[in-house]
């Protein structure tokens, strides 16, 4: 029998507007193996949009009064675990900017260093890689940039899914290159956009895989409208759904 040495760790959970809305389950998967892990998870259902939309696209000030309210929701020492590279890059890396010589300085500081995105917690906070999760099938793996840039993820994930028992991973090629969603990017530059959704794709089905997985729901959403606008047998799927596969 698998023996996963517990934590009690405080866990308060971030959950993103695209998983809140569109992808839910992945929430309560990550759920899932926190718990398995013996943390204590917690959900602040105040919580809203991290603010990231306004800011990409030029509202700086709308952007500020969304973060505001999102540094009041997580005042806490306890660590906050999201599953999603590209709303915990933001919050690491622009906040800063949002706040600079601001009465919240100390506050963003504390969430900055609080703020984790999901594998990056199980990896380099609970020191885990194998969660008894089984999945068969062969599988590749797609750095979006937010994890890969901004939160310099990379290896992690592969670990996590290497211990999957039943999986197979493949790299597929250009694995580090944008999938071309860049939130506002794939609705100002459509065309470009899913020209570099199709390169992702056919790079992943030319290794074989059943599964292109990836540690963001914004990118695998993109993808998923590609695959399946074109009736392509590929499966996406986010690594906390992989990782509460199978037990």
């Amino acid at each position: 029998m698998l023996h996963i040495k517990t934590n009690s760790m405080n866990v308060q959970l971030f959950i993103p507007c695209f998983v809140d809305q569109l992808f839910p389950e992945t929430a309560f998967n990550m759920v899932k193996v926190l718990e398995k892990l013996g943390c204590n998870v917690s959900y602040n259902a105040n919580q809203t949009c991290c603010g990231q939309p306004a800011f990409n696209a030029g509202y700086w000030d709308e952007a500020r009064a969304v973060a505001t309210k999102f540094v009041k929701d997580f005042h806490t020492f306890d660590y906050i675990v999201a599953p999603s590279g590209s709303c915990t890059g933001f919050v690491r890396n622009y906040y800063g900017k949002l706040f600079d010589n601001s009465a919240a300085h100390n506050d963003v500081k504390l969430l900055r260093k609080q703020l984790y995105e999901f594998t990056e917690f199980l990896t380099e906070v609970l020191h885990v890689t194998d969660l008894g999760a089984t999945l068969n099938g062969l599988a590749t793996y797609h750095d979006s940039c937010a994890a890969l840039r901004e939160c310099h993820i990379k290896q992690g994930p592969r670990n996590l899914l290497s211990k999957v028992k039943g999986l197979e991973l493949t790299e597929m090629n250009d694995c580090e290159t944008c999938c071309g969603f860049g939130g506002t990017f794939a609705v100002k530059y459509e065309p470009i956009s899913i020209g570099m959704g199709e390169q992702k794709v056919h790079n992943a089905i030319a290794t074989g895989a059943e599964y292109l997985i990836s540690t963001d729901l914004s990118c695998l959403m993109h993808l998923d409208g590609y695959i399946k606008k074109h009736n392509l047998n590929i499966k996406t799927m986010h690594i906390a759904d992989v990782l509460a596969s199978g037990w």
